[in-house]
């Protein structure tokens, strides 16, 4: 990874996207904000489906000077998305965690920030399927709380049943750099763990006790077999991508590499019931993200694919200061990325390269492709319409095939 070009994501998710626009005026999505002439096929089939993005980033400070940061519209973009729901997700990590006892205070005002927003939204958790169908049913947006990495547990299990408590229901075992109590090996880092840890299995074994989705994202193929065989509930690998599908940049494609999964072990994680989300990144087009979801139903079958853009609704937030280089990840001129927190080098709240509204190209949902005019999943609809999808495999790909999942988890728990 070190080796590579001096270019940065934002660099080129600048350089290689493409106009969208063609795709996207043919799009006719069913909302308040919509031209009046609605496809009804669209409309039909997002009003229909649970549509779950499973790997949000909504930005909120974790710094307790900072707490509680500015008002979001994360309802209104989760209107305009056409999703029902997302796994809203932050990360501790962002900034290099130096002290005991500060991946927990960051925890706690990241979700004491998003108690915030949700009650400034009118928006409500999702603790389990029964909360998720009513909200559907009421068509009231709704999140899933996730964090990703176990950097905030510091070795204390009996914090997992705090987080709990607090809303906590689908975890990310591991981000980019390791926790101070390691949990197992993490796919751009040189193997130092041997897989899953101790500590780990005790995790995973605390989550199926508690009713909390594990996900497996981050994990090498060390730390995933070993998890499969102490997981009672089938996992989720929320944000990946198949390695044959690299997009159209090369240097861009040798970066990510490392971040997507193999045909093998994709096909070990669907064998155990699992579900693998695929980003939005190495898709240029909303076409070519639905072949790209093609690709791997090929491989693990519709039963086993979902969305997961590892992406933001809302704004990024830019707190004061530089918070450095991505730890555990590429270098710093190579990898200036999606942070919770902002990146370096960005000017302001849109960055020194504007994509449309200011953001870059493919930093946002509801503008993951350039010249994307409507909603994320209305776009993702039209796309896997015309790629030969059904309205019965979208429905399962869009969110279907994680509520199965998210249910397993959660049945039994309150």
């Amino acid at each position: 990874m070190r080796s590579q070009p001096k270019w940065s994501r934002r660099e080129f998710l600048v350089a290689t996207a493409v106009a969208g626009a063609g795709t996207a005026m043919m799009m006719n999505p069913l909302a308040a904000w919509a031209i009046d002439d609605t496809d009804p096929r669209i409309a039909k089939i997002v009003a229909a489906t649970i549509g779950v993005d499973t790997h949000n980033h909504i930005d909120v400070p974790l710094t307790t000077a900072q707490v509680p940061g500015p008002d979001i519209d994360l309802a209104g973009e989760m209107k305009k998305s056409g999703l029902s729901a997302i796994c809203m997700t932050f990360a501790l990590d962002y900034q290099k965690l130096q002290n005991p006892g500060e991946a927990y205070e960051r925890f706690q005002n990241g979700l004491a920030s998003m108690d915030r927003e949700l009650k400034n939204n009118g928006m409500k958790r999702s603790l389990n399927m029964a909360d998720l169908r009513t909200s559907h049913k009421n068509k009231q947006p709704t999140v899933i709380q996730s964090v990703e990495g176990g950097h905030f547990l510091e070795g204390k299990l009996d914090r997992l049943g705090i987080a709990y408590d607090r809303g906590l229901r689908h975890l990310g075992l591991l981000h980019d750099s390791d926790a101070s109590v390691p949990l197992g090996d993490v796919y751009t880092n040189p193997p130092r763990w041997g897989g899953l840890t101790a500590f780990g299995a005790d995790v995973i074994k605390e989550c199926n006790r508690l009713g909390i989705l594990i996900d497996l994202a981050h994990a090498d193929g060390e730390t995933i077999s070993a998890a499969l065989k102490l997981a009672k509930h089938p996992v989720i690998i929320s944000h990946t991508g198949l390695d044959t599908q690299l997009g159209q940049n090369p240097d861009f494609a040798r970066m990510m590499k490392p971040r997507l999964i193999s045909k093998e072990q994709a096909k070990i994680v669907a064998d155990a019931g699992g579900v693998i989300g695929v980003w939005t990144h190495l898709a240029d087009t909303p076409l070519e993200y639905a072949q790209n979801i093609r690709a791997l139903v090929n491989v693990i079958g519709i039963d086993h694919v979902c969305i997961g853009t590892d992406t933001k609704l809302t704004q990024p937030y830019r707190p004061p200061g530089d918070f450095g280089p991505k730890p555990g990840g590429p270098p710093p001129d190579a990898d200036q990325g999606k942070r919770s927190e902002g990146a370096p080098g960005d000017k302001g709240p849109n960055g020194p390269r504007g994509g449309q509204n200011g953001n870059r190209p493919g930093e946002r949902t509801n503008e993951a492709w350039q010249g994307q005019k409507f909603g994320f999943y209305y776009t993702v609809v039209d796309a896997m319409l015309k790629t030969g999808f059904t309205a019965d495999e979208i429905g399962k790909v869009g969110g279907g095939n994680f509520c199965r999942v998210f249910d397993a988890a959660t049945a039994g728990h309150y």
